[in-house]
């Protein structure tokens, strides 16, 4: 066997051995584990407070705008501090294409102001 072979084959073994040792400890819990099923413990628990309600509600979308919105400047983050190490290096074409990308960045900040998606009411 080549060794390049060799090398996926000790990969597989590694994922199939951590497969196996996986199954073995969720048996030796299920056979472990106490078993007391009761009413109370089936009811859906809230934090302390007794469940409200339907369990369906309706979430609203500014939610999952700020959550967009907050994704898209950490990825930011993620892509401006690599940059930040190599500014020296990059030189004039790194500082231009960061300051491009800084700015579309700008103006999807100022679209999502001016369509008032960051107002809370």
């Amino acid at each position: 066997m080549s060794p390049y072979f060799q090398d996926y084959l000790t990969v597989g073994l590694f994922a199939a051995l951590g497969v196996v040792l996986v199954m073995v400890m969720l048996g030796v819990a299920s056979v472990l584990r106490p078993t007391n099923p009761s009413a109370a413990k089936a009811f859906t628990y809230e934090c302390g407070v007794d469940p409200v309600g339907a369990g369906w509600n309706q979430t609203y979308v500014r939610y999952y705008m700020f959550g967009l919105l907050f994704v898209i400047f950490d990825v930011e983050a993620v892509f401006i501090f690599p940059w930040a190490i190599l500014v020296d290096q990059l030189g004039w074409f790194g500082l231009v294409e960061m300051a491009a990308f800084i700015l579309i960045l700008i103006l999807g900040l100022v679209y999502a102001i001016r369509k008032g998606v960051l107002k809370w009411e």
